[in-house]
């Protein structure tokens, strides 16, 4: 049987099941050496039995396989650790490094960052610990690969703090271990820190690559903060020749000046990034469109919205989810409901795309404002028969608020109890429901409303705006 059966086999047995078939070529394998010639058909036979059985005997069969192996190269596990990771299969990834060790098999940097990246996949920080504690007693915490992987796993696991001791540990910082702990702080919304971090890697002379400088954006964007992004704007016209070919940069720029209020602005960068990229006979990705969709919609420019969706699909781009969300709600604000559900039922029927219930509560917002409860309500209904749960809090929440506009005491009550069913701790349904109440007077309700609230130790946080005032 040569190899490419071998590797036909395995994979007509892992859509099958075929434990029996399996195990028959394994042992035909091991007898006539082939399983020794090819690493990659050891992670092949290992991924199939991972498919194949429940996780204990998948164990099991990983050991003695590599008990058969009988090698302490490390390089033949970091093969197989490596394709294990980018196969799906994260947890036998950190078996394998487990039996390693427990083998006096010789770790390396390239078999931990694998098994880090691993236990950032499977989201196991107590393992990723172990791991660190084994690179710091082993002399290899000034290592800046380890270091970048360490940051990552920090990162992606919410622990931003040790994510910053290890940065802050590496002798010789580069790039890449910056940007790790630049992404760390974004998914943490610690914009402050990303900025002083950007302005670190130019004290230690680290280059700003596309990444950077999406991130120095971002962090700007959250803090509305429009004279430094129209700094690191100018800074990237004068050290970065492509910058038209990187639309997450682009799009960047665009959603900065869009939360800042300069409409105009974004709307130069778009237009400019289409006359740039046109140059090359290509449309603008997708990306800078919806990102543009949601400057003007943020910024009640609403008709703008569905001309721009218009002129998109006249483009030849496809839209997507986040692109219906926003020009749904364009619709709603201009009070175009046909137009509206037409755009949602175009989601399904022309380009194939599930509405989420993100979608079903814009819908729903969009025949309140309308002051078709009725509908809504129907379509609530009709919702929830389609297998989406009890809905969302949003959905509700948007009849019971229309509820409180237009003065249904009923249909008000029967929303407010399917929000609260989904989050009891949700101290802005129980606002909407005591100014309904107070609407109609029924001052007892809200006073059992009010003692709800306190026992429940609800609060409302409290509203602020923050943007960046120049002279």
């Amino acid at each position: 049987m040569s190899k490419w059966n071998v590797f036909e086999f395995l994979q007509q047995s892992r859509v099958s099941g075929n434990v029996s078939g399996i195990k028959k070529l394994h042992a035909q394998l091991l007898k006539t050496g082939m399983l020794f010639l090819s690493h990659h058909l050891h992670t092949q036979l290992i991924a199939t039995y991972a498919s194949t059985l429940p996780n204990l005997n998948t164990l099991h069969s990983l050991n003695n396989f590599f008990k058969c192996m009988n090698s302490t190269n490390p390089l033949h596990f970091n093969a197989i650790i490596s394709d294990l990771r980018r196969k799906g299969f994260p947890f036998l990834a950190l078996a394998s490094l487990s039996f390693m060790h427990t083998n006096a098999v010789p770790l390396d940097t390239y078999s931990l960052c694998s098994t880090l990246t691993a236990s950032s996949k499977v989201k196991d920080l107590d393992f990723g610990k172990q791991i660190h504690a084994h690179v710091a007693k082993s002399g290899w915490a000034s290592s800046v690969f380890l270091g970048s992987a360490l940051i990552d796993l920090y990162s992606k696991l919410s622990n931003v703090r040790d994510a910053t001791l290890v940065f802050d540990e590496i002798p010789e910082k580069n790039t890449v271990c910056a940007n790790a702990l630049l992404k760390g702080y974004g998914e943490a919304g610690l914009w402050v820190q990303k900025l002083e971090l950007v302005r670190k890697m130019h004290v230690l002379k680290l280059k700003h690559d596309h990444f950077t400088l999406s991130a120095a954006l971002r962090a700007c964007t959250g803090l509305s903060a429009v004279e430094m992004g129209r700094q690191v704007h100018g800074y990237l016209l004068r050290t970065t020749p492509d910058v038209e070919s990187d639309v997450f940069l682009q799009s960047a720029l665009i959603e900065m000046y869009g939360k800042c209020g300069m409409v105009i602005k974004a709307w130069q960068v778009f237009k400019l990034v289409g006359m740039e990229i046109r140059k090359e006979v290509r449309s603008r990705d997708v990306v800078l469109w919806t990102s543009m969709l949601g400057v003007y919609g943020r910024n009640g420019h609403s008709k703008e919205v569905i001309d721009l969706y218009n002129e998109m699909l006249v483009e030849g781009i496809r839209p997507d989810g986040i692109a219906f969300l926003t020009v749904i709600s364009a619709c709603g604000r201009t009070g175009q409901v046909q137009e509206g559900v037409k755009y949602f039922e175009s989601m399904a029927n022309e380009f194939k795309l599930d509405p989420g219930p993100e979608h079903y509560s814009c819908l729903v917002d969009l025949l309140c404002r309308a002051g078709e409860l009725k509908k809504a309500w129907e379509l609530l209904n009709k919702t929830l028969k389609k297998g989406m749960g009890k809905g969302s809090v949003s959905m509700w929440g948007a009849l019971l608020s229309a509820c409180v506009d237009r003065g249904d005491i009923e249909l008000g009550k029967l929303a407010a109890e399917r929000a609260l069913e989904l989050d009891p701790q949700n101290v802005g349904i129980c606002i909407m429901l005591s100014n309904l109440y107070a609407r109609f007077g029924m001052w007892e309700e809200i006073g059992h409303l009010r003692v709800l609230i306190n026992a429940s130790g609800l609060r409302k946080d409290v509203g602020c705006s923050w943007v960046q005032v120049t002279s």
